[in-house]
């Protein structure tokens, strides 16, 4: 009996420990409180520009264990940014919607902005504090109209594992970079750095000169001025980073000829560098996002996988930049059918747990500060605070990255000299 007796009571307090425990996990996990009535009916729909997206989509299912009779749905637009005016004033509105930094000021957008309620109203309840500072903006009056949901940066894919049977170091610095290109080289590696090369647009050269030449014109206000106003005399801004991508290409470091096989900026270089014999990919973090996918469509990658992260390009001796932009942000559509609880969708979602849950899935860089989430996004986590660019709290608007990326494109390509396009700035088009 007493043995009977003992092994009830440890039955019954393992059971009160799990569920204990069970409970608090739940609460944990949750972190969210509903402030609406949990039964209410209504429908949410969310409208941007991705073909798909399953990370969302994970969020609805999580918020309907708080509220299991809101509908929810994602739907892709076409020509998403021609569109999207007229489908907010259509009877078919959208409650959330994409948003993009440079639709702010943007003339052609204002019939957009005027739906987009202001996030920062301290009534929405937002914990606008778990994005990090640089990534949110404010326009004249103060209000917050996005708020991102992913990040991005531009940088270089490395095969880590190539590096280590080399017995070489990821080069941090630009003569180590340099150095590294040409050891390379007479190990018999064909093009040391590659990326996409065929368009300007997403063109490696881009990825390589925007990080600086955005960070000289960061730290030069009255350049920036000049730079925005599409001024000539703010193309000398260019010119280090122009000559670090003509020395690059004309070196060997990049062979355009094997880089001019890739066919687009996302599927064809992440199957390309998962080839194995890639030691730096150069790409920006949108591309990122789609290897984890991928990797089980490289046969190549299936029979030797390796280890690889993403890393700043060196292009100064004091190392890379950490170019911290808004890849997504989401608007809420203040003329939307439910409102109150489109807002509490947005405070739910809006939340270190479930914006890194959501980065997680999609494996692009979380808006939050926690940069520690995702080991192939380690080596920003590494980057100094004073090498953390935020272009868009800074001021650089599209038209002036417009006249860096064919700039670059031109320098890269050979048609154009470092001279001829300093020169050119203001009139690419």
């Amino acid at each position: 009996m007493k043995k009977l007796l003992s092994i009830i009571l440890v039955l019954c307090t393992l059971v009160s420990l799990t569920a204990c425990g069970g409970k608090a996990q739940k609460e944990s996990a949750g972190g969210f409180k509903p402030a609406l009535d949990t039964g209410k009916s209504c429908r949410i729909t969310i409208a941007g520009s991705y073909d798909n997206f399953e990370a969302l989509e994970a969020e609805f299912v999580r918020f309907n264990e708080f509220y299991p009779n809101v509908a929810l749905s994602y739907k892709k637009l076409d020509d998403y940014n021609n569109m999207l005016g007229t489908v907010l004033e259509s009877s078919d509105k959208p409650n959330i919607f994409f948003s993009f930094a440079w639709m702010i000021g943007n003339d052609q957008y204002a019939p957009v902005i005027a739906h987009m309620e202001d996030l920062s109203d301290p009534a929405l309840g937002l914990d606008l504090k778990c994005i990090r500072p640089g990534l949110l903006s404010r326009d004249a009056e103060g209000r917050v109209l996005q708020v991102p949901v992913f990040s991005r940066t531009y940088g270089m894919l490395v095969n880590n594992t190539l590096f280590e049977k080399e017995g070489l170091s990821v080069p941090t610095t630009w003569t180590e970079l340099m150095d590294v290109c040409q050891t390379l080289l007479s190990k018999g590696y064909k093009s040391p750095m590659m990326g996409y090369s065929l368009k300007s647009s997403s063109c490696l050269m881009n990825t390589l000169a925007y990080p600086e030449i955005a960070a000289a014109l960061t730290r030069n206000p009255e350049a920036l001025a000049l730079a925005n106003e599409l001024n000539p005399a703010a193309g000398e801004y260019m010119r280090p980073a122009l000559e670090a991508v003509e020395r690059l290409v004309q070196s060997g470091c990049v062979d355009l000829a094997a880089c001019d096989e890739i066919e687009d900026n996302y599927t064809k270089v992440i199957l390309r560098f998962f080839e194995g014999d890639v030691p730096m990919m150069l790409c920006h973090g949108d591309t990122v996002s789609g290897t984890r996918k991928r990797e089980s469509q490289s046969e190549a990658f299936t029979k030797a996988p390796f280890r690889y992260t993403f890393a700043p390009v060196p292009l100064t001796e004091d190392g890379g930049y950490f170019i911290d932009s808004p890849s997504v942000e989401f608007s809420v559509n203040k003329d939307c059918d439910d409102l109150d609880m489109t807002n509490e969708f947005m405070r739910f979602l809006i939340r270190t747990e479930e914006l890194n849950e959501m980065a997680t899935v999609k494996r692009l860089l979380t808006p939050t500060t926690d940069l520690s989430l995702d080991s192939v996004y380690a080596p920003f986590g590494q980057v100094p605070a004073e090498r953390i660019i935020s272009p868009e709290l800074a001021g650089i608007t599209d038209p002036l990255t417009v006249q860096i990326r064919l700039a670059a494109f031109q320098v890269g390509r050979g048609s154009m000299s470092v001279d001829e396009a300093v020169a050119k700035y203001g009139s690419f088009e």
